[in-house]
Order: C-alpha cells, then sequence, then structure tokens
C-alpha cells in the first residue's frame, strides 16, 4: 500500500484562502464595519446614542442618518465578530446568486424597510390606547443584525432546504428557522433588539413574496452601473461578481409572477399574506434559473454530486471483487456505458468503444500499451488490468492494489 502523505497549510494560507473566496460586497461589508469598530476603539468614541436607531430622535429631530449609520456600527468586539461571521456565509451565496450591484442596492433596501417597519411599530405600541409601551420609542439599537435576519429569510427561501441547524444543537424546520432563531437569541443574549431583529424577519418575508417589487429596477439599471467609468476599477476586481442575465425579473426572488403590477393590483397580494411563511415546492430549482442570473450555485448541489459519484465508485469496487462478473460487464460499469440492444440481444461493446460513447463530456484516461503490458508482465489478465486502469483513472498503483485486492478474494 502507498504511504499518504498529506501536507497541511499554515493558519495564515488557510486565513488567506478563506478571505479569497469571500465574494466582493461581502468583503467590503466586513472591511467597513471592522474598520469602523477598530477606529472608535482607539479614538475612544463610545457615545452609540449620536449613530444607533433611536426611533424618537428620528421621528422628533428627523434623523435620518441613523437608519445606515447605526447598520455599521457595533458596541463591542463579540458584537461586531458574531454579526460579522454570521453575515460571510449568508452575504457570500447571494452575492454569488445576485451579483454584487444588485446585493449592494437590495441590502440598502433592506436597511431602510427595517427602519420604517421599526418607525411604525414603535409608535403603534407606544401610542395604543390600550396598553402604551412608549420604551420602544426610547429604544436604541445598533448592529448588523437586523439586515443579516431578513438575510437569513431570503437565502432559506432561495436554497429550499426542507430543515436548518440552530447552532448545530437541533433541527427545525426551515420555514420555522429565522423565527425560532429570533427567540433562542433573545434567551440567551442580552441587550438584543427584539423589535430590530423582528423588523428585518418581517423585512425578510416582505422581499421573498414580491412586496418591494416596484422598488427594485431591472437587470439594464444594475448593467449601466457596472458599465460605467466610476465603476469600472470595482468591476475589474476578480471577486466582483457581475449582474449578467436577460429575464426582466431576474432580481425577483420566489412566489412571484412576470407581471408584477397586475398580481399587487388584483388581490395576489392578499393571497400571499394569508400564508404568511414561506411554502417550497418539492421540485428542486434548475441551476439555470433566468430568475437568479449571476456566477452562483445551486445550495447543497455539490453534496448530492459527490454522493452519486461515490455511489458509481462503490458498485465499480463491488463489480470488481465479484468474481462472477463478467469482463464485460467490468468494462461496461468501469465507463458508465449503456448497453444498446439489437433484434432482441444486447450488444457488449469492447473497452475502446465504451470510453469514447460513455458518458459524455466526461474526459478517460489514455492509458498506454505499454503500461497495460507491464501489468499483464505481472500475471494478471489483459481485461482485468484495463479494467483496473480505468477504475483507478490510470492511476498503475491504484490499478496494481485493486488487482491484488481481487486476487485476495
Amino acid at each position: 500500500m502507498r504511504s499518504n502523505i498529506v501536507t497541511e497549510a499554515g493558519l495564515p494560507t488557510r486565513i488567506g484562502q478563506w478571505w479569497e473566496g469571500i465574494p466582493f460586497l461581502t468583503s467590503v461589508v466586513i472591511i467597513v464595519c471592522g474598520a469602523i469598530y477598530v477606529l472608535c476603539l482607539f479614538a475612544g468614541y463610545d457615545s452609540f446614542q449620536e449613530v444607533c436607531f433611536l426611533p424618537v430622535a428620528v421621528i422628533s429631530r428627523f434623523q435620518v442618518y441613523r437608519i445606515y449609520s447605526s447598520v455599521i456600527f457595533h458596541g463591542s468586539l463579540l458584537h461586531v465578530l458574531f454579526n460579522m461571521l454570521a453575515f460571510v456565509p449568508l452575504g457570500s451565496e447571494l452575492e454569488r446568486i445576485m451579483g454584487s450591484i444588485r446585493l449592494s442596492y437590495i441590502t440598502i433596501l433592506l436597511a431602510t424597510s427595517n427602519a420604517l417597519l421599526n418607525l411604525l411599530i414603535a409608535a403603534l405600541l407606544a401610542h395604543n390606547p390600550f396598553y402604551p409601551f412608549p420604551i420602544f420609542m426610547d429604544e436604541c439599537a445598533i448592529g448588523f443584525s437586523g439586515i443579516l435576519f431578513s438575510m437569513i429569510v431570503i437565502e432559506t427561501s432561495l436554497s429550499g432546504a426542507q430543515h436548518r441547524s440552530v447552532f448545530g444543537l437541533f433541527n427545525v424546520p426551515a420555514q420555522w428557522y429565522a423565527w425560532i432563531l429570533l427567540v433562542v437569541l433573545q434567551l440567551v443574549m442580552s441587550n438584543v433588539s427584539l423589535l430590530g431583529h423582528l423588523c428585518g424577519i418581517l423585512s425578510g418575508f416582505a422581499y421573498t413574496y414580491g412586496l418591494f417589487n416596484f422598488l427594485v429596477p431591472g437587470p439594464s439599471f444594475y448593467s449601466s452601473i457596472e458599465s460605467s467609468t466610476w465603476l469600472s476599477t470595482c468591476v475589474r476586481r476578480p471577486k466582483y461578481i457581475m449582474c449578467t442575465g436577460g429575464n426582466p425579473s431576474g432580481y425577483l426572488p420566489t412566489y412571484t409572477n412576470q407581471n408584477v403590477s397586475s398580481g399587487l393590483l388584483s388581490g395576489n397580494i392578499w393571497r400571499n399574506l394569508s400564508s404568511w411563511m414561506p411554502q417550497r415546492g418539492t421540485s428542486a430549482q434548475s441551476a439555470d434559473d433566468s430568475r437568479f442570473p449571476g456566477t452562483g450555485r445551486t445550495l447543497a448541489s455539490g453534496r448530492n454530486t459527490n454522493a452519486s459519484t461515490v455511489n458509481s465508485d462503490l458498485g465499480l469496487q463491488a463489480k470488481l471483487l465479484d468474481s462472477s462478473s463478467s469482463p464485460n460487464d467490468l468494462l461496461n460499469t468501469a465507463v458508465g456505458a449503456p448497453q444498446p440492444i439489437l433484434d432482441g440481444r444486447p450488444v457488449v461493446e469492447n473497452g475502446a468503444t465504451a470510453a469514447a460513447t460513455g458518458l459524455q463530456g466526461h474526459q478517460v484516461p489514455v492509458v498506454s500499451d505499454e503500461e497495460i503490458n507491464k501489468l499483464v508482465a505481472m500475471g494478471f489478465e489483459r481485461t482485468q488490468v484495463e479494467v483496473a486502469l480505468a477504475a483507478a483513472d490510470g492511476d498503475l498503483n491504484v490499478a496494481v492494489e485493486i488487482l491484488m485486492s481481487q486476487e485476495d478474494v
């Protein structure tokens, strides 16, 4: 048996590789939030009452800047670290689906809608005639977590996952994931803005149900921005993801149809609201769905591909170790070629033909006659040698191990 030599990269190399895998906008948000916290730390700035989202200040003094300043400021190291680590997988996945510019616009839209919902709910709770809660008007919210909850709802809707794990402790239905996460964080952490997180969830559902469609421009808007000269430096960055695509509704998530305006006016909005929690179908989305342009990938697609590959390899090894299998069956299993039917009799292709007409687009390694003759000279049959080389992707050492294991059976 060959010795496996595992070379592990150092910590700086791993961190560099991890950082290179984060798309452009996601990395920009991390840098901005991290830099602002470090500057506040060294400058001794802790007057977060001036930058947090304070409903009474926004309404009475019209300090609209708090809508956006509260998003990028954080109160502690754990606060910014936890938010940014949670943002990396969410932002990266959504940016690969939507594109960098599109996600930046959606982020600003979510920040605005979260603030407006916060103002509305806080005002209703504070001035209701039955049991007023004026405390919500004086609640000072700060951090990126409101947008994170919106992105959790959107990403869960786009992924089509049936279950989600809560901190790796237990699984919950995907449609309840954001709500359960809201309750868990409220119970286990102090100084958490319940209203801010709740508004983030509501904004996420409003986006997934198409209530913001009239506020989201079409692909031509993003293409014109990307083609402008002032953004050319960012577009040329290797981590930047273009907003390509031709479907005018490409910016829309699920639960919408092509005719957005007629849907909103004809009462589809009430049918959407009647089933407030998103319901997913069992059929998976096509990988080339034109509604989600960009260089994205289907969530969890790599796992399914690996599983099918492993099952194929296990089937091949089982046939290799089965002495009752014929050589032709082994050849067809190795290259994955179907057996055509001629006059009611299966026609068995030889190894060369099967390798050429098996799986289209799959590159079969070319094995020279010299390598085959070397193994034949060792006492193995030529047919078994060809099958073993095909299973080992042309690696002589692995082929010898397969042949030796077959001899031991």
